[in-house]
């Protein structure tokens, strides 16, 4: 094969399980369309799913493979057929995203001499005496690994021993074309009011993110009931996100909002996630475990809304407490209505500067065209240092 030095010949290829929806394909996707309006190729592999099309739409290159797979000789075998399409494909890079497709693409890397590549996404689970550290591992080992926080990168450093030289942070990208106030309508705004049943005699509170235990449904709840108990004006509490096939959280959820006299309302899906934040007076990240980054949190500052999230995890990165939103003490129902109770009761200009403020910090830290222009460095940093 020729020495490649057109820059437009250069191919990355992206593996992750699926591509069903969340952050991890979502910033699959973001990447792959920069991969190409740069001029290079962009292949991803995966199982497949909705968001194949999107992908397609951008002119990246798709190819169906079981990669969420954890069985060794089904990722023996993903990793020889991986191996085969470097080949056959001229791939310059590899770039895994989750660590099951991982185990396949680092073996097919280095047995094509291709510089591989991770990013980080989260802080997984280290198991029963600290297992699954063994498998997880893999995700630490690309030549270069992106942390998606700093949060993530100090602790990629402190549980697999990686040199900070060896990472890099991008923090995940708002789309700040999707999320401007500005191109937001009143007509949408009113047709989603009226579908969600929203009363101007109530504070909406939002807490989006899937129906798990882990992101504070139910700390939200108490919280709420908390502010009841103050005489705070009513807060009806919008719950965005999916069950994921597990409808028993779900009913749980409900069943404690009415046991305390809470007024939630659950939405399986919004197709208008820049209106709703637009009619929420308060977004809400109330997540237990500490989050790897919050994309909401990073989205409802891009629209301007007041926030309020965990002091741990990424939100401190987002956040900055007092200016764009608040940090409450995680797991600790009191702190978080006493945050509450801050962003409910601002006065207009109050929420003027505060949205002035979370705007700026959103364009100026977390947009996808800089998580993307970032990404893109490190392909030219990797395939610099092959040569």
């Amino acid at each position: 094969m020729p020495e490649k030095t057109d820059t437009k010949r250069r191919c990355v290829l992206q593996v992750l399980p699926n591509l069903i929806s969340g952050g991890v394909e979502r910033g699959t996707v973001d990447v792959a369309a920069a991969l190409v309006q740069a001029g290079w190729r962009a292949l991803v592999v995966s199982a497949g799913g909705p968001m194949v099309r999107e992908l397609e739409r951008a002119g990246a290159e798709h190819i169906t493979l079981p990669l969420a797979t954890k069985n060794y000789f089904k990722i023996k075998k993903n990793a020889e057929t991986l191996a085969a399409l470097i080949r056959a494909e001229g791939v310059d890079i590899v770039h895994a995203r989750s660590r099951a497709p991982a185990w396949s693409a680092r073996e097919a890397a280095r047995s094509t001499g291709v510089p591989f590549v991770t990013t980080f996404h989260g802080v997984y689970g280290l198991g029963p005496f600290g297992l699954k550290k063994v498998y997880n591992r893999v995700m630490a080992d690309g030549q270069v690994v992106i942390a998606v926080s700093e949060f993530i990168r100090d602790h990629v450093m402190r549980e697999y021993n990686v040199p900070a030289e060896r990472i890099r942070v991008i923090h995940r990208g708002v789309d700040l074309a999707m999320f401007d106030r500005g191109h937001v309508s009143p007509q949408r705004l009113i047709q989603l009011a009226t579908k969600w049943r929203l009363s101007d005699s109530q504070h909406v509170a939002m807490l989006p993110g899937r129906l798990s235990a882990w992101k504070g449904h139910e700390l939200l709840i108490d919280a709420i009931v908390e502010l009841q108990r103050r005489g705070q004006t009513p807060v009806r509490c919008i719950m965005v996100g999916q069950d994921h096939g597990r409808p028993n959280h779900r009913n749980h959820i409900m069943r404690y909002a009415a046991a305390r006299g809470a007024d939630v309302h659950i939405i399986d899906d919004c197709y208008d996630l820049p209106a709703a934040y637009m009619v929420s007076d308060v977004v809400v990240s109330a997540s237990t475990r500490p989050e790897a980054f919050g994309r909401v949190v990073a989205e409802a500052q891009a629209m301007g809304r007041p926030v309020v999230a965990p002091s741990h995890g990424g939100g401190p990165e987002i956040i900055t407490a007092g200016v764009t939103g608040w940090l409450f003490t995680p797991s600790d129902p009191i702190s978080l209505a006493d945050a509450l109770e801050r962003a409910l009761n601002l006065s207009e200009d109050e929420r003027a500067r505060i949205a002035a403020a979370s705007i700026e910090r959103a364009r100026t830290l977390f947009s996808k065209t800089e998580m993307c222009a970032r990404t893109l460095a490190v392909y030219d940093e990797v395939l610099a240092a092959k040569t």
